[in-house]
């Protein structure tokens, strides 16, 4: 039986807490991984593409492309791991319109950051999401080689975390100097609870990233505005209500609020 409430523990989580350690299972979660599923699902090309997807086995991109008829290489982390099952959300999944046919997996062991294994202009499209290019400290290099394995007129889908999560993280470890400094600094890098350290985003910095990697930015959005009070309570009031709250987040994303912890950009190719 689900519970009538979420738990008074779960709703005092903190920003660090809630981010650095995502429970899947969790209303919050839930919601994000729907959102990002309807993201990608009106991102991806209409008619059958090769695609690179170097987010991560444990994201549901890949399967979502497969699943609409594209042709996806995908990159795993090292040889034991494999592409999971994305988790199945009552009332939440986009639909996938039936294709001609179903798209082909191909698993091949890399570094995200490296894609020398790919020849130039080899894809029609690469979904970098699930902040990998935040992990790359370098993401100019690594966006560099997006841009280079992408076929002119091609696309990329890509996720960073948002200075709003740096901040927060910094406040939360009581980092006050740097935080005072993070407004203003050209490239922030914030350490995490799990010793690892990412690199925070505003909205102008990830347009000129894009820019000065040779693509043409189509757009830039957080990946979701809706905090995670709300969307806790308003499932609690009303478990049915995930596909409301989702497609109340597509709508509140078209604005150019970047109030997410997480940025969200489509970019394009010349060519």
């Amino acid at each position: 039986m689900r519970p009538s409430s979420t738990p008074a523990s779960d709703r005092s989580r903190s920003t660090a807490a809630q981010f650095a350690t995502p429970d899947r299972l969790s209303d919050y979660w839930r919601f994000y991984w729907a959102v990002a599923e309807a993201q990608i699902a009106r991102w991806l090309p209409d008619t059958a593409s090769r695609l690179l997807d170097v987010s991560g086995p444990d994201f549901q991109s890949t399967q979502r492309s497969v699943a609409a008829g594209h042709d996806v290489v995908t990159l795993l982390p090292s040889p034991d791991m494999a592409v999971r099952s994305p988790l199945t959300l009552v009332n939440s999944r986009s639909p996938v319109s039936s294709p001609a046919r179903r798209g082909r997996l191909r698993q091949v062991v890399g570094d995200s950051a490296f894609l020398r294994n790919f020849a130039s202009e080899a894809f029609d499209g690469v979904i970098a999401d699930n902040r990998v290019l935040s992990r790359h400290l370098a993401t100019e290099a690594a966006l560099a080689e997006v841009a280079r394995v992408l076929r002119p007129g091609g696309r990329t889908l890509l996720c960073v975390d948002s200075v709003v999560l740096g901040m927060a993280m910094l406040a939360e470890q009581d980092r006050w100097p740097e935080l005072s400094h993070a407004p203003r600094a050209d490239v922030l890098l914030v350490p995490w609870p799990d010793g690892s350290i990412t690199r925070c985003f505003t909205a102008e910095q990830l347009a000129d990233t894009v820019t000065d990697a040779g693509l043409e930015l189509e757009w830039v959005k957080p990946r979701t505005v809706l905090s995670a009070s709300t969307v806790e309570m308003m499932l609690a009031r009303d478990p049915r209500s995930m596909g409301h709250l989702v497609e109340m987040e597509l709508r509140a994303t078209e604005s150019d609020d970047y109030v997410g912890v997480h940025l969200v950009a489509s970019a394009r190719k010349p060519g």
